[in-house]
């Protein structure tokens, strides 16, 4: 029997086809092209797992990964930062298209999930799997069970208020964690401090911090207070970061430090550390649902 996993993330579409060993057997990524709207998201994950489909042997359910998660009184989405899917019938519309069961994960779930069974958190019990990138989101695994809470939304540190009255955050509050080190929050605030428009990653990759320190600082330190807050609730046997973003070196280091210095408590010494599995994590993540 073959699995079936797609990962709808800010930037990508992703979808994996592998057997009951986690052999790769088919893999392809297009564009989300999310300012497109939904019913171009619809065509294309539905374009994309119907190629994947063509080479599959038996397969009972699609494994979906989404930014955000189905509201269980309404079936419709929330709390997503692809604003265009708030309100949504993204299950049913897909399984309509697929003419199979569809089960919907939230992404940042399907990232804890691989991690925690493939990746680098495979040898702790209570795994706090971070996604930081176009959002910023997580997921709950305890003992190698996926920990989703009544409300669909554990692990949503993403949410947390980080400054009393902060920034403007689609969800409806003010002040949330990433508003202020997601990608989009971290360019904008380099536009600010610089007035020139660079990614993330071209900002890391050629230092241009160096000129702008007090751009790297401040990122450090949301991290640092952002990350303790888990720490302090929930204690758990080692954190993992994954997405776009966690690739940036300095966040085990200096950031790591910023974490342990924020936490409640003497002598902190959670493992923070870089995932595995890669930007495809989620992926798997959804395969295995």
């Amino acid at each position: 029997m073959h699995k079936l996993g797609i990962d709808l993330g800010g930037t990508k579409i992703e979808a994996v086809l592998i057997d009951e060993d986690g052999t790769i057997i088919k893999r392809k990524r297009v564009p989300t092209n999310r300012e497109k709207g939904y019913e171009a998201i619809i065509d294309s994950i539905t374009t994309l797992g119907n190629d994947l489909l063509q080479n599959a042997q038996d397969i009972k359910k699609i494994g979906i990964g989404t930014p955000g998660v189905i509201d269980p009184s309404t079936g419709v989405m929330k709390n997503s930062n692809t604003l265009c899917l708030i309100g949504k019938p993204l299950q049913t519309d897909l399984e309509n298209k697929f003419k199979l069961p569809v089960i919907l994960e939230n992404d940042a779930n399907c990232f804890a999930l691989a991690e925690a069974t493939l990746g680098a958190g495979k040898d702790f019990g209570v795994v706090f799997g971070v996604i930081m990138g176009t959002g910023v989101g997580g997921g709950v695994v305890l003992n190698g069970k996926l920990h989703r809470g009544p409300n669909f939304t554990a692990g949503e540190w993403g949410h947390h208020v980080l400054y009393q009255n902060g920034r403007d955050c689609y969800c409806g509050n003010q002040g949330c964690t990433e508003m202020y080190i997601s990608g989009p929050a971290l360019t904008k605030e380099w536009k600010r401090l610089s007035n020139h428009d660079e990614t993330v990653s071209t900002i890391i990759k050629n230092k241009l911090y160096l000129k702008y320190p007090k751009w790297k600082n401040y990122f450090i330190s949301n991290f640092g207070k952002a990350l303790a807050h888990i720490i302090d609730i929930l204690d758990p046997n080692a954190i993992i970061i994954g997405g776009g973003l966690s690739n940036i070196d300095f966040l085990y280091t200096e950031g790591v430090k910023a974490v342990y210095k924020s936490a409640f408590g003497d002598n902190i010494n959670t493992p923070i550390l870089r995932n595995k599995l890669g930007d495809s994590a989620g992926v798997f993540g959804a395969a295995f649902l």
